[in-house]
């Protein structure tokens, strides 16, 4: 087993290798499920694993372990508890289900799902990770012991990403909203939201690669959800943000975290790569689409829960705001060229709302059917706002 002293950066693309930050220094311990602790649950009973293998991680920064699972190892139990939960293998081109269930202070959780992750770089940029499959990363609240399970043939190389963000290292102060006051010619677009800067949930400098860049122009504003839980607290955002970014830059490969924004189920909007926000910044949000485009992901799962009034209120400001710096109407469509996703080969031109979902571009259920449902209230919203100014 590697050592967690690796210290941070952007780490290569070759999954089983550890990179690993501490905010304090925990120890992780793989070890078998304990007896009674809900076993009858479980898919298959779990083998006796081998003696207690401990990881000392060291350094500053975010706690976090990527812990290989051999074919006989199924659980990973930890003496410091984490809060998110991710896999990646070698991408061979098969779409796997992959689930887990956590044991909490309750007891055992119920199995649930992790999707393939379908974000990402467009395939022409340097930032891209070749050969890298991975699920979405999963909050699941504090626990300290996980189950995983692979349906079909397992990868030789699955990797656990166990990651622990202290949410209260990072103390987010309330910002009053700005006062819309009338339009003048100094700033004559639709006013920008309040957001949170990267410093103020914690974005380790370090863990980025390469200097930020640009499009040339912004024709749409996609809508992600990050499939995580609905149950977070406040305090749990900014290190909620820090493990997407560390995930999507240590374990996926990616320059920085790939939303250029972030909105929490509270409404609250952070501002995600850095580059500026203000500037059409190059995302790795929605795959073959990023060049003409800014992302946004609401944090949370959206499949079956509809998003709070404050979330689409937050979704209507920040696209206002973005698309109007660019004369783009927000009910309007547009033809954007494919640079190659799953649904649109690349050189193919769809016309495509100028507000759309992650599934009007690619084949994912994201931005989750209610919140997907909520677009055409966003659209209707985001262009009276703009008519407003």
């Amino acid at each position: 087993m590697p050592s967690l002293t690796t210290p941070p950066g952007r780490r290569s693309a070759a999954l089983g290798a550890v990179v690993a930050a501490a905010l304090t220094a925990p120890t992780l311990a793989v070890t078998a499920a304990p007896p009674g602790s809900g076993a009858s649950a479980a898919p298959a009973p779990v083998r006796a694993e081998p003696p207690v293998q401990r990881l000392d991680p060291a350094g500053a920064g975010l706690r976090a372990a990527d812990v290989p699972l051999p074919a006989d190892r199924r659980t990973v139990e930890t003496a410091t508890p984490f809060a998110m939960v991710g896999v990646t293998w070698t991408d061979d081109g098969a779409d796997r289900a992959v689930r887990v269930r956590t044991r909490s202070e309750d007891g055992w959780s119920s199995w649930r799902g992790l999707e393939q992750i379908g974000d990402g770089p467009d395939r022409r940029t340097r930032e891209r990770s070749a050969g890298v499959a991975a699920t979405d990363l999963q909050w699941v609240g504090t626990a300290d012991a996980v189950r995983v399970d692979v349906a079909g043939a397992r990868p030789a190389d699955l990797t656990l990403v166990l990651i622990a963000p202290d949410g209260t290292q990072v103390r987010s102060p309330a910002r009053p909203q700005p006062r819309l006051l009338a339009r003048d010619t100094r700033n004559p677009w639709s006013p920008k939201p309040a957001m949170r800067g990267r410093a103020q949930w914690g974005a380790d400098p370090a863990l980025r690669s390469g200097a930020a860049r640009y499009n040339s122009t912004i024709q749409q504003v996609h809508v992600h959800h990050t499939v995580n839980s609905n149950t977070y607290a406040r305090d749990d955002v900014p290190g909620l943000l820090r493990g997407i970014y560390r995930y999507h830059t240590q374990n996926l490969g990616w320059s920085d975290i790939g939303y250029n924004f972030l909105v929490d189920r509270f409404g609250r909007t952070w501002v995600g790569r850095a580059g500026g926000p203000r500037k059409p910044v190059l995302g790795a949000h929605t795959l073959g689409f990023n060049s003409t485009s800014t992302g946004v992901a609401v944090i949370g799962n959206f499949e079956d829960a509809r998003p709070r009034r404050n979330v689409v209120s937050a979704l209507v400001r920040l696209s206002a705001w973005k698309l109007d710096r660019y004369d783009r109407k927000p009910r309007g469509r547009v033809s954007v060229t494919s640079s190659g996703s799953d649904r649109f080969p690349a050189g193919e031109r769809p016309r495509l709302p100028t507000i759309d979902g992650h599934r009007d571009t690619n084949q994912t259920a994201c931005p989750g059917e209610r919140l997907y449902a909520e677009l055409p209230t966003i659209r209707r919203r985001a262009a009276a706002r703009i008519a407003r100014w």
